[in-house]
């Protein structure tokens, strides 16, 4: 059985220079395959809108969806650390609605942290949830939640003035007491920058290779979300064009009757067949 990581194991990685191998996660299975595979952490992301439930951004997501789908991740990765990922508007209405709802994904899906997004704005949400207990990761340069303000699904930090806002923000959320920070969608150079700054692992996704860890979207990553791909995804495999495929075999099966074929049937117990002949005779 694979020992299951603790924040102090992460700490250690950042300092020994060895990366951090993180990936979404949205149900049972999937998490399976992870804690089989050998990852060090899940997200149970608000990116679920998008890869399970079709919608068209993170928004719609709601904490009884993230709770539910963290509960499914939990049973299926005892043995990793889990990220339960705060939904839009269940952090933002007050610090203590922010701090109950981050305790819920512990208490109620046995998440081992949450994640949110924001950086000086929300500094103290973090630092409340923080003291609640909570091992919080913090999330700035692209957030979803926040797109719109951002001009869209643009990366962030392009410009020297907007590098040194990322900064900014990376430098309150970790003095806000937050354990771990995620950087999505900034330049590489900006993101080594604050690697190096932080005492804290920075992960990044698509904010290039100078962090402490890097995080893909599993649906991206096995070729399932079909909608658009991101600039910095990496697809390992094709699954939506093996399912696919494997789905058109079965209609063409079933159209022309090669199957069920006789190895799929139940048998009668011999002499069952017989008997039930002479009873619908009566």
């Amino acid at each position: 059985m694979t020992k299951k990581k603790s924040l102090f194991d992460f700490y250690l990685m950042k300092k020994e220079a060895k990366k951090i191998a993180f990936l979404t996660s949205y149900d049972f299975p999937t998490a399976q395959f992870a804690e089989a595979a050998g990852l060090d952490m899940l997200l149970v992301g608000d990116s679920l809108g998008m890869c399970v439930y079709g919608y068209e951004g993170t928004v719609p997501v709601t904490m009884e969806q993230m709770i539910y789908h963290s509960q499914a991740v939990r049973h299926g990765a005892p043995n990793t650390f889990v990220i339960g990922d705060m939904p839009f508007m269940s952090y933002q209405i007050s610090t203590e609605k922010a701090v109950e709802n981050a305790g819920r994904f512990l208490k109620e899906a046995g998440c081992d942290a949450i994640k949110l997004e924001g950086g000086v704005r929300i500094a103290s949400t973090i630092k409340a949830i923080v003291e609640a207990g909570i091992v919080v990761m913090g999330h700035i340069g692209l957030t979803p939640q926040s797109s719109g303000q951002l001009g869209g699904h643009k990366a962030q930090g392009r410009t020297a003035e907007a590098a040194r806002l990322v900064i900014d923000d990376a430098l309150a959320v970790q003095a806000a007491g937050a354990h771990m920070i995620l950087l999505e969608a900034v330049p590489p150079e900006v993101s080594s920058t604050i690697a190096s700054m932080l005492t804290i692992p920075v992960l990044s996704i698509g904010a290039g290779p100078g962090c402490d860890g890097q995080l893909l979207i599993v649906s991206d990553l096995i070729g399932q979300f079909q909608a658009f791909t991101p600039k910095f995804v990496k697809r390992y495999c094709d699954v939506a064009g093996i399912v696919t495929e494997a789905m058109k075999n079965y209609c063409d099966d079933v159209r022309k009757g090669a199957f069920p074929e006789d190895v799929h049937c139940y048998k009668m117990i011999e002499g069952e067949a017989d008997k039930l002949r002479e009873m619908l005779k009566k």
